[in-house]
């Protein structure tokens, strides 16, 4: 897999510069292009008793078009890049729904971690988008400035999901001097999580990845905290891992280490689904 396209999601009333700095530093990692994405939706008028309350007006529109544009400049001076290289997508439309669509044309997307509100309209829900765009996406916390990816901790479980994020993040894992796969397992299981692990080795080492193995045994505090750990004290800067979940009666549902990462980490998390 080789990345070519980067994609980043801009909320049009955004100041924070760290989501789009790292994306145009995954862009220059990979002499890749850049897409801005940003969207908002008109809200349904506010009706009480028959009668409107509050609703969108023309002047309304008018002024979020109008932000939209002026964001468009604030991403094009934040990300740097030559005119060729940079690209901005935005609409009138609902942000999760957007972005989800126009992920079609990236290798990877990058998104704040922390959702501003509980706002479809005007918000992307980052764990929702992960779920649903089919792409590898990088999850931002806020505090964090820069990726260096230069030491990657791979959470490993034997599935679908760990199978194709490790795939999907080899552009990263290739350039980075360290890669540790770490499984976290049951007391009994730890032999056969010894074999699974160093056969992921084997793998990444085929496609010349230095990396090494560990295998822990559950603790009584969350795996997602107990990853978090690891990656602290092994120094690591981005964790890859799997994106559990699954929709029901309209809602995500998600595993105890997706939602742990999603809400804890301190570094970026790189998930696919």
């Amino acid at each position: 897999m080789t990345i070519a396209t980067v994609m980043v999601y801009v909320d049009p009333e955004q100041q924070a510069e760290g989501q789009v700095r790292i994306a145009r530093d995954a862009a220059n990692k990979f002499g890749a292009s850049l897409i801005g994405i940003s969207a908002f939706a008109v809200e349904p008028p506010f009706v009480a008793e028959g009668v409107i309350i509050q609703e969108t007006t023309a002047d309304d529109l008018k002024r979020m078009k109008s932000a939209l544009a002026d964001k468009e400049q604030w991403f094009r001076s934040v990300a740097g890049l030559p005119k060729e290289r940079v690209e901005w997508r935005c609409s009138v439309d609902y942000p999760t729904a957007f972005l989800t669509n126009e992920a079609r044309s990236a290798d990877l997307v990058v998104i704040r971690r922390t959702q501003e509100k509980m706002d479809q309209f005007h918000f992307i829900d980052p764990a929702e988008a992960m779920m649903r765009m089919g792409r590898p996406t990088l999850l931002v916390p806020d505090h964090v400035p820069a990726l260096n990816a230069d030491h990657v901790l791979v959470g490993w479980k034997d599935t679908r999901e760990a199978r194709i994020a490790v795939r999907d993040a080899l552009p990263f894992l290739s350039k980075a001097s360290q890669v540790t796969v770490v499984e976290i397992c049951t007391s009994n299981e730890q032999d056969a999580a010894r074999r699974r692990v160093r056969d992921v080795a084997k793998y990444l080492q085929a496609h010349a990845v230095k990396c090494q193995v560990d295998v822990r045994v559950h603790m009584a505090e969350p795996d997602a905290h107990q990853l978090v750990r690891v990656a602290k004290d092994e120094g690591a800067d981005l964790i890859v891992t799997g994106g559990y979940g699954h929709s029901r009666l309209g809602e995500w549902m998600f595993g105890g280490m997706t939602r742990g990462l999603l809400n804890e980490a301190p570094v970026c998390v790189m998930m696919s689904h």
